[in-house]
């Protein structure tokens, strides 16, 4: 099965300090859904940079979609990155757009036609529950809220990675597990998932997800499932 991702012996610098990613290696498969754990400063959102292209490694090679994605040309950055949604933990949402438009956003700049782009929307403002919100701005919206338009944006166009930085710190329980089914069909449609997460129980709502653990920038892989494809998700009821 071809890789959509694979790290070899990567390490990541800032500066002169200390390495805060060291040594890692795993391969990431089409269709493969992982959680990303460690403690606080265990180096989990400096791999999800390196995931979504924000940064580039101080060593070792990474390749992506087939390519190598460190000697990548700035000019096809923008479209590999494309090919991979983000849910950021600060949400990112764009102030002045109101939730329809924030959501429609990649499908705009993937050039979908506005007579296109209603339905898919409209279907995703009611699976995350905002439908009578669509006309609000960001600042109007509560945490949880944002959160919710921030993972339809990422999802709505179906990237072939998906990446997710504590995707559901700020809502409820409930709301935390169907955004978790919303990630699982996504999956089942071909995109590589990574949900970064502190919350333990997520990782008891899966069966098939693997996991990536993070302790002091080093990946605890002692199976070596990060070696091989993934196993069929089952969302447990």
């Amino acid at each position: 099965m071809q890789s959509v991702v694979e790290f070899d012996n990567v390490g990541l610098r800032y500066g002169t300090g200390a390495e805060t990613l060291t040594d890692l290696s795993f391969t990431l498969y089409p269709g493969s859904f992982y959680f990303l754990t460690g403690a606080s400063g265990a180096g989990k959102t400096s791999l999800l940079k390196l995931l979504y292209l924000a940064h580039r490694p101080s060593r070792g090679a990474i390749r992506m979609f087939g390519h190598d994605a460190i000697t990548l040309p700035r000019d096809r950055l923008p479209g590999f990155r494309r090919r991979i949604g983000v849910v950021f933990q600060d949400f990112r949402l764009v102030p002045h757009l109101s939730t329809f438009d924030n959501i429609a956003l990649p499908l705009r700049i993937a050039g979908i036609q506005e007579k296109d782009l209603k339905s898919p929307v409209t279907e995703m403002l009611d699976w995350i529950g905002l439908t009578e919100r669509a006309d609000a701005r960001p600042a109007t919206l509560s945490g949880g809220e944002q959160q919710r338009v921030a993972i339809a944006r990422a999802v709505i166009g179906r990237p072939e990675m998906l990446v997710a930085d504590e995707p559901t710190g700020n809502v409820d329980p409930e709301m935390a597990r169907r955004l978790l089914q919303l990630f699982a069909a996504l999956n089942k449609l071909g995109t590589t998932v990574v949900v970064a997460t502190h919350d333990i129980h997520l990782l008891q709502e899966i069966d098939g997800a693997q996991m990536m653990r993070l302790d002091k920038g080093r990946l605890s892989d002692p199976t070596g499932s990060l070696r091989h494809p993934p196993r069929p998700l089952v969302l447990k009821n």
